[in-house]
């Protein structure tokens, strides 16, 4: 799922001739996410307005051990469905960089008044840190712990500091709620596309 035309990342790819994974171009998924928070996902099914605020560190967690599992599980996870897609281990590494990401994003946005996120290319992310060549069980550990950091950081969010504000490189603006929202989609909606699975009713 994902935002901006450069941070998205599922795409699809007509060449099906047998080709090393770094000579695949992935074609970005260009949509603009943000009506996730208007209305539910007809793909993962997460409705990002069903849960309080208050539940978001869970569910971070709660999506980070399932990638653990996931990572660290008999799945071959650096098998690509298809050529133009990612393994479940590239998603993997994105996730885990998402995490990070969005931490410092949060962090800019609890330390500085309106701050602008730099842009970030997620698919030359995924190329200069040969996302396919990384050992899925460190990632695994690796996405673990930056989920607990931001889950950790958003629990010292204090009651008035979730309507500052930040904006993304597209000129789209977030309060730290709205951008809580949006963000706890995006792993759950690549859990969706590895392994099929729809958010639960109970996520909040």
């Amino acid at each position: 799922m994902q935002p901006p035309a450069a941070e998205t990342g599922r795409p699809r790819c007509a060449d099906t001739r047998p080709v090393s994974l770094r000579a695949v171009t992935i074609v970005p998924d260009a949509k603009d996410w943000t009506w996730v928070l208007d209305r539910p996902c007809p793909e993962c099914g997460l409705d990002t307005q069903s849960f309080p605020r208050d539940a978001i560190p869970g569910m971070i967690r709660a999506n980070a051990e399932q990638w653990h599992g996931l990572l660290t599980g008999p799945l071959e996870l650096r098998q690509r469905p298809a050529p133009g897609t990612w393994s479940p281990a590239e998603y993997g590494c994105h996730v885990r960089d998402v995490f990070r990401l969005y931490d410092t994003r949060l962090t800019l946005m609890l330390t500085i008044d309106g701050p602008h996120y730099p842009n970030w290319d997620q698919d030359a992310t995924a190329v200069e840190e040969r996302y396919a060549e990384q050992d899925p069980v460190v990632v695994a550990d690796e996405l673990v712990a930056a989920a607990e950091a931001i889950a950790a950081r958003f629990e010292q969010v204090d009651c008035e500091q979730w309507q500052r504000t930040g904006y993304r490189s597209d000129g789209a603006e977030f309060t730290i709620e709205s951008f809580a929202r949006y963000f706890v989609h995006d792993p759950v909606h690549h859990l969706h596309d590895v392994t099929g699975q729809r958010a639960a009713a109970s996520d909040g």
